[in-house]
């Protein structure tokens, strides 16, 4: 049994559990969300013992060579003291310059770091408001064409950040942001490779990223872009996908409602179940699935039964919330 030295306090740690367990259960306050080291948001510091490379993974080499690391995944062997870090260690200021409503429910904001922000196009970055509430969104802007920083949010029932940024942001306030992370992105080579982009609600925000970068490096092979939502108003941003697959060849937009009667030009149905029934194959093609956990979860299995390898999929779940015990308030 090893042991933690948080702030002059010692608890001790069992086999298999994590620090972050060990320092809730123990009624610290310290952040976190996703508890899967994917979000990067409970980062800590090691200041004496050493940690499983497992807890550094992902982290910017700098950081893990100073020490930081991820508690959520971090089970620890030896005896360890830890602290939380200095926040502009993480997070950097970011000036909001234009919020734009895209329905009742859904708008994108476009940031401006103060300092250069090098990202891949459906990346994901922490977003911090002063009270220091962090929540995870992915990016649709594509640095080799936008000079601003790109996200979409949906207002989601008692969501403390969505609501907030709806409701409340204003342009010329500041965000802290903290990123980019995760490997959903689009990277050249292959540029014959058949593409299936697959998305519901905000999940569509990645993808446009991923499409644009991806037809902008020069892709040829067909990218078919399959985008869900239960009814007609929660599609969003068609008029662009149209507009950008009137300008190429080799991509598809592909609007899915799954309840009601669908209009002209949108397809009935889920946008999973849609996408596997027209593309039953899919040796060969490289997947990208973005939205709500349970779709994305279902696609990925599809996708690998449809005969795509593993390493040609790629996801990104929004399940940071779903993973609380006690949802938040």
């Amino acid at each position: 049994m090893a042991s933690v030295l948080f702030y002059n306090r010692i608890f001790s740690c069992s086999e298999g559990q994590t620090v972050l367990d060990v320092l809730l259960e123990n009624g610290q306050d310290v952040p976190y969300s996703c508890k899967m080291g994917v979000c990067v948001t409970c980062v800590m510091q090691v200041v004496e013992g050493g940690v499983p490379a497992q807890a550094q993974e992902g982290l910017r080499d700098s950081l893990a060579a100073q020490g930081h690391f991820l508690p959520c995944v971090c089970q620890p062997t030896t005896d360890i003291t830890v602290t939380n870090i200095a926040e502009q260690d993480l997070f950097s200021p970011a000036v909001v310059l234009d919020i734009d409503p895209l329905t009742p429910d859904i708008c994108r904001i476009f940031l401006e770091p103060t300092t250069p922000l090098y990202y891949h196009a459906g990346q994901f970055v922490n977003l911090r408001r002063e009270d220091g509430l962090v929540r995870s969104y992915s990016l649709a802007s594509v640095p080799s064409q936008d000079d601003r920083l790109e996200f979409h949010v949906k207002r989601l029932e008692k969501g403390q950040m969505s609501n907030w940024i709806l409701d409340d942001l204003e342009p010329g306030h500041h965000l802290g942001i903290q990123g980019p992370t995760g490997n959903c992105f689009y990277e050249p080579g292959r540029a014959d490779q058949k593409m299936l982009l697959i998305g519901n609600g905000t999940g569509l925000a990645p993808l446009i990223g991923i499409a644009r970068d991806a037809l902008a490096a020069g892709h040829i092979g067909s990218i078919n872009l399959y985008h869900g939502s239960q009814t007609l108003a929660g599609l969003y941003l068609g008029d662009d996908l149209r507009e950008l697959e009137a300008a190429h060849s080799n991509f598809s937009y592909i609007p899915c409602v799954s309840r009601g009667d669908a209009a002209e030009g949108y397809r009935p149905g889920r946008a999973d179940d849609v996408a596997f029934s027209e593309h039953a194959g899919l040796k060969d093609w490289r997947i990208f699935l973005c939205g709500y956990p349970p779709m994305v979860h279902c696609a990925n299995d599809r996708a690998l039964r449809a005969g795509a390898a593993i390493a040609d999929i790629y996801t990104d779940p929004y399940e940071l919330k779903e993973l609380r015990e006690t949802p938040r308030s």
